[in-house]
């Protein structure tokens, strides 16, 4: 299994998405940042590397928010979303082909990975990010 980790990014109302990159597994559908753990990483140091990579922030990681298992044909992933603050820096399109800043009840107007269901599911249940 390949851990992942990834960043709820929220900003008032809305959280933060972004599109993946369309020559990439599952392109062109929406996720949260973040990315694969490495070796020698903890979760947090992982997902800050990640989010300055892809996105050119410095991220503050809090609390998880929630952690779920999938399984694709090519990868099984196990995915730890944390709920996380932007320090310094605005989200640039370092990796991904687009990012947007959307509202709870805008989640089903997107076609996200299949992994971010649940999390979306959740999301929605809570409806809000406040």
């Amino acid at each position: 299994m390949t851990e992942v980790v990834a960043a709820l990014i929220s900003q008032g109302d809305q959280f933060l998405i972004c599109q993946r990159p369309v020559h990439k597994a599952r392109g062109l559908l929406w996720e949260f940042v973040g990315g694969k753990k490495e070796v020698g990483e903890t979760k947090e140091q992982a997902l800050i590397r990640e989010c300055q990579e892809e996105l050119g922030i410095t991220v503050q990681v809090g609390e998880i928010f929630m952690e779920v298992t999938h399984v694709y044909p090519d990868i099984t992933i196990g995915l730890t979303l944390f709920r996380a603050t932007i320090l310094q820096g605005t989200p640039r399109l370092l990796e991904h082909n687009d990012l947007r800043w959307i509202k709870v009840d805008e989640i089903p107007k997107y076609d996200f990975c299949p992994a971010d269901q649940e999390i979306l599911s959740r999301l929605m249940a809570m409806g809000s990010m406040k």
